[in-house]
């Protein structure tokens, strides 16, 4: 009988087979950020070199995809490959005090790692539950070193926290009634509330010392780096803050550049940039109701909460030097396709259960056809009820039904904010993708068999996969227990506003 590993070990060898020791790899993950965000993408005044370097040196994306418009489902399907309905990481997202989180018995990629001797290490923004005790960070989850806030920067109190120097003070009024938001090292509390002026810097030092502990010792490394940037509220140290063109928003997105840029010249320095994958893609769309502050979707339509492209379609690069060639890239992908993709590359065993990800590796080397046949769209709160929002498949995406939401208020298109309430679409809605990005134009089908013929495949594509769907348990409708946020002195009183340190 033949090995069902045969395969992963091919790639193995293939990948290895030149190099005394496996690829490293890089996962960087940007926060709210929109598909017209970066100087690589067409935007006139962001200021990105290094992420501009990434695209011109590596494969850039056009039709990149997560799994959620919103943070912590989007984060689930990133680690895990699989949708966040089955993993129970939804309706919305998870809160300081959330009782749930990502279920330890879902296989991260840094566990996929972890048996074939890698230093896993993560900075930056966690956002899958804290828990009793802290059982879900991600030190419980498979790396072996966090530093970072385990939720989204807003969710705790920054009306007098100072956001850029000399002490301007965060703009908004963030989440009240919650402790001020801590900064953890592994399991504990190093600051409360987080410097947001030191913050960048602590995680570029961190990061920096993690790459280069170790390749002396030689042992390959997953570096894992969800970025707050650029979520509301906007902040920026002293090497970043007014140095850009485009204000507040550009700032913080100069400084995740220079953390990036940071990063490459560690690997450079240390000899091992040729045998590193960086991959870079972001968690969502832009957040509009911000305004200016929130990030732009360039030409697509809507933005964050909604299952229209610009909620969910990402930019994303692959940097490889002398393995992946400079190029841009038209096919299908996912952030589900990350977990397969490097564990194919590490020569690692795939998780036993069902994944929805696939093996970008003929993708990214060989420059191949993606294994990518469609792309699924859940609203913000999925439900077996109403299945699946929308679907994918070539050029071709039907919405079976649409909502707006609060998050990309604020535009003139009427079918982005909250007031764009839930509708049903029968025939569902069918757009061609390639001429029109914005979904603009929904396609005609009366009298025309051919895009009748596309739809009865997309429909049945439909009633395949809801049947292969079996939701997990709801994490987040598991509530809340102030008790649970995390404060560094727990006993004190009174609680919310005691938490400091």
């Amino acid at each position: 009988m033949m090995d069902s590993r045969l395969p992963v070990l091919l790639n193995f060898f293939l990948f290895c087979s030149c190099s005394a020791s496996p690829p490293n790899f890089v996962l960087l993950f940007a926060d709210d950020l929109g598909f017209g965000d970066l100087g690589c993408y067409g935007h006139p005044s962001s200021i990105t070199p290094n992420l501009n370097r990434l695209a011109a040196e590596g494969l850039r994306f056009t039709d990149f995809y997560c799994t959620s418009p919103v943070c912590s489902p989007s984060r689930a399907s990133l680690l895990t490959g699989r949708y966040q309905t089955r993993s129970g990481v939804y309706p919305g997202v998870l809160y300081p005090g959330s009782r749930g989180g990502l279920p330890l018995n879902e296989t991260t990629i840094a566990e996929v790692l972890k048996p074939l001797g890698y230093a896993t290490a993560m900075i930056g923004k966690w956002h899958l539950g804290v828990g009793a005790n802290g059982s879900y960070l991600p030190t419980k989850q498979g790396f072996d070193h966090y530093l970072g806030i385990p939720y989204s920067h807003d969710m705790g109190p920054c009306r007098n926290l100072t956001c850029f120097p000399p002490d301007i003070k965060c703009f908004g009024f963030c989440d009240v009634g919650s402790v001020l938001v801590p900064l953890m090292h592994n399991e504990d509390i190093k600051q409360q509330p987080v410097d947001f002026l030191d913050l960048e810097s602590a995680y570029s030092d961190f990061a920096v010392d993690f790459i280069t502990s170790s390749v002396k010792k030689k042992q390959p490394f997953f570096l894992y780096y969800p970025a707050h940037h650029t979520h509301y509220p906007q902040y920026a140290g002293p090497g970043a803050a007014g140095r850009s063109l485009r204000g507040p928003f550009g700032d913080a997105l100069l400084e995740l550049d220079n953390t990036i840029g940071n990063l490459l010249a560690t690997l450079e320095e240390m000899g091992v940039i040729n045998n590193t994958l960086v991959f870079f893609t972001a968690d969502n769309g832009p957040e509009l109701m911000r305004m200016s502050r929130g990030g732009n979707a360039g030409p697509l339509k809507c933005g964050k909460g909604t299952t229209y492209e610009g909620g969910m379609r990402e930019p994303a690069i692959a940097y490889w030097p002398g393995t992946i060639k400079p190029g841009v890239t038209h096919e299908l992908a996912s952030t589900l396709d990350v977990l397969p993709t490097i564990a194919s590359l590490a020569g690692a065993k795939l998780p036993p259960v069902m994944l929805d990800g696939v093996d970008m590796t003929e993708l990214l080397v060989r420059r191949g056809k993606s294994k990518r046949e469609t792309m699924i769209f859940y609203p913000t709160s999925p439900s077996e009820k109403y299945g699946l929002f929308a679907l994918r498949m070539g050029k071709y995406k039907a919405h079976f039904y649409t909502h707006g939401a609060e998050h990309s208020a604020t535009t003139p298109d009427r079918d982005c904010p909250a007031t764009a309430v839930l509708t049903a679409h029968d025939p569902p809605l069918l757009f061609d993708l390639e001429a029109d990005p914005s979904e603009n134009y929904p396609l005609t089908l009366e009298g025309d068999p051919d895009l009748q013929a596309v739809l009865e495949q997309i429909q049945k594509a439909k009633l395949e996969f809801e049947a292969s769907m079996v939701f997990g348990e709801s994490q987040i409708s598991k509530g809340t227990d102030p008790d649970l946020a995390p404060c560094c002195n727990p006993q004190c009183s009174p609680r919310p506003s005691c938490c400091r340190c």
